[in-house]
């Protein structure tokens, strides 16, 4: 093979990662990123160890009285959602979504 195109083969392979996260959502607010205890950095490698996938949105709301960071995880098997308190690092939440709630959610 010619170098050139093992070339052009490396670099897709490099940029194909950053595609994927530049087509997802983020949500998260200065004011609350503040304050939270944990960064949007390690609440994304929490919620990636627990439902392996691609993040396709993120924010970071003030729910229930907490802080919490949400995912939306994309797989194979479907859309999961998963929720890590911005204070604790706990996962609160991982649910599959449904086609129906995800309608709801969007508008």
């Amino acid at each position: 093979m010619n170098r050139s195109f093992l070339a052009a083969v490396a670099l897709t392979a490099a940029i194909t990662p950053l595609a994927a996260s530049a087509a997802s959502t983020s949500t998260v607010p200065p004011a609350l990123a503040a304050k939270a205890k944990i960064s949007l950095a390690q609440a994304r490698r929490l919620a990636l160890a627990t439902v392996r996938g691609t993040i396709a949105g993120e924010e970071l709301e003030r729910e229930a009285g907490g802080l919490r960071y949400t995912f939306d995880i994309t797989t194979p098997r479907g859309q999961h959602e998963v929720g890590v308190d911005a204070i604790t690092a706990r996962i609160i939440e991982n649910v599959v979504e449904k086609p129906a709630t995800e309608k709801v959610e969007r508008k």
